[in-house]
């Protein structure tokens, strides 16, 4: 719905406020995912993804809308980890064109993967469907998964690129036969980087809950290729036909939103770094020990300074041994701190 849109151009997505307000609004989405900047929320969940496995229907639909390639989901699929349970609605992807390796939306450290797949969902208990969810803050859930290019061909991904070539012009629809979707995403679902945004594309409605996962999801070169040249953003109709790619978003600003992450199960990490530290102040400790030690007994062997009133010098007095110093001493001595440390 609204003015017609495309990625470049007049209608280019530099234009598309103008069409669309929102689209010049403050919680934009794509954005770039600076990590040093996320923040730690051990109260996030790991995502749990029910009945993806077992669809529960033989067929999905695939359309190609002139944008991408969409892949309708059935509500049965749908997500838990979440502040309320959200149905699957459909899925899509975003690529940039033949011999350039860039056409994700989301950017990891200034990174830009190949390619991006979005998982997008409802919040079932408050709205009937995704239409009606998306004019409500929070009222979609996505999911982002970013593809990477490997040595093997991904078989999950087959199930949907092997058959890019019965839509090839914008408004074709062809059904193919269902699959464990849940294949399709990363093996780690605890980590991911989370934030409120936007629809990535007009009319760039403020109400996505967005999930980015960390671990992207390799394809081979030969399945990038399917993605980025079998499509076209024309109707088979029209008499000039025009290639569908680089349909991704630039990143918008961030304007102070945060963005958060799971612990990743880091505790090892944290233990790994406060167990450092203490070995490192214990051996400074010991060191201080023993060199202290050593001049306290350099000094009980000089014995006294000379008489000033006799003019000889006195004879050297024994020297003491403290209980620290005998044997037994020291072996308790090395297990204390030393006074004053904290």
């Amino acid at each position: 719905t609204g003015p017609h849109w495309t990625y470049e151009g007049p209608h280019g997505q530099h234009h598309w406020a103008e069409g669309h307000p929102a689209c010049g609004g403050q919680s934009q989405s794509p954005i770039d995912i600076t990590t040093q900047w996320v923040l730690p929320d051990p109260s996030l969940p790991p995502i749990r993804p029910v009945g993806y496995d077992h669809p529960l229907v033989p067929t999905f639909s695939l359309t190609n809308n002139g944008h991408t390639v969409v892949l309708a989901l059935p509500p049965t699929l749908h997500l838990e980890g979440l502040p309320r349970s959200f149905a699957a609605a459909q899925l899509h992807f975003h690529w940039g064109h033949s011999g350039h390796p860039e056409g994700a939306e989301h950017l990891l450290n200034g990174h830009r993967a190949p390619a991006e797949m979005h998982v997008v969902h409802y919040d079932a208990e408050r709205y009937a469907n995704a239409s009606e969810a998306q004019h409500h803050a929070a009222g979609l859930a996505v999911l982002g998964i970013l593809l990477e290019v490997g040595d093997e061909p991904n078989a999950a991904y087959a199930n949907i690129l092997n058959h890019l070539g019965s839509v090839r012009y914008a408004g074709q629809t062809t059904s193919i036969p269902s699959f464990n979707v849940q294949e399709l995403l990363p093996k780690r679902l605890d980590r991911y980087y989370r934030y409120n945004g936007s629809l990535t594309t007009p009319p760039c409605l403020q109400s996505v809950l967005w999930t980015v996962f960390q671990q992207p999801v390799y394809i081979s070169t030969a399945q990038l290729e399917q993605l980025q040249g079998s499509l076209y953003a024309t109707a088979a109709d029209e008499p000039s036909a025009e290639r569908l790619e680089d349909n991704f978003r630039d990143p918008q600003d961030l304007n102070q939103r945060p963005v958060l992450a799971p612990l990743w199960g880091h505790t090892g990490e944290v233990i790994a770094i406060v167990f450092g530290t203490v070995l490192s102040c214990l051996g400074l400790f010991i060191t201080v020990h023993f060199v202290n030690k050593r001049l306290r007994e350099g000094w009980g062997a000089l014995g006294s300074p000379p008489n000033p009133h006799g003019g000889s010098q006195s004879i050297p007095s024994p020297v003491r041994q403290r209980p620290e110093d005998t044997g037994a001493g020291r072996r308790f001595q090395g297990l204390l701190p030393a006074r004053g440390f904290r």
